[in-house]
């Protein structure tokens, strides 16, 4: 199924890296909630994916019909049964993830700015972006060096 780039995104990060186990029953629930996904009783042409077992992605196509209010509701209450069912915080947006070599980890906020300082994080250091809102930013602007992402703005001071 192709999708628009224009596509709404919403990307959820989990605190922990999840057990392919994990992700293997995750993305079944994913994808029984996208196929039945629905806004004022039209079906959303949606999909989800989970990246770097740590990532869980919903994507919707508005072109046929646009995620409302209640649909996105749906989604966040769904999400909310991922995390109780799994055990994991899927919104704490000051759990910041990032790589090291080729392994993707996360850290809070006090420990993110703990290893800006002690310099094991730098400007070059590949950061998330989970903020970004469509397809095409998920696909440009996701997965970007710490300098051209959102975080230079927030931790900027503490990096030379």
């Amino acid at each position: 199924m192709q999708f628009s780039e224009n596509s709404r995104v919403w990307v959820y990060q989990a605190n922990r890296k999840l057990t392919d186990n994990e992700v293997g029953e995750i993305k079944v629930l994913l994808d029984n909630f996208t196929t039945g996904w629905t806004a004022h009783n039209n079906q959303l042409k949606a999909t989800a994916e989970v990246r770097y077992n740590r990532f869980l992605i919903l994507i919707v196509d508005e072109s046929q019909a646009g995620a409302s209010g209640c649909s996105i509701d749906k989604s966040v209450h769904f999400m909310q049964q991922i995390e109780s069912h799994f055990k994991i915080n899927l919104f704490d947006r000051f759990n910041l993830a990032y790589r090291e070599g080729n392994e993707v980890l996360s850290a809070p906020r006090h420990e993110f700015e703990e290893k800006l300082k002690q310099r094991d994080i730098n400007t070059n250091t590949i950061v998330f972006n989970n903020m970004v809102q469509n397809l095409s930013e998920l696909n440009s602007k996701w997965e970007v060096p710490f300098k051209d992402s959102w975080h230079i703005q927030l931790f900027g001071n503490l990096v030379a």
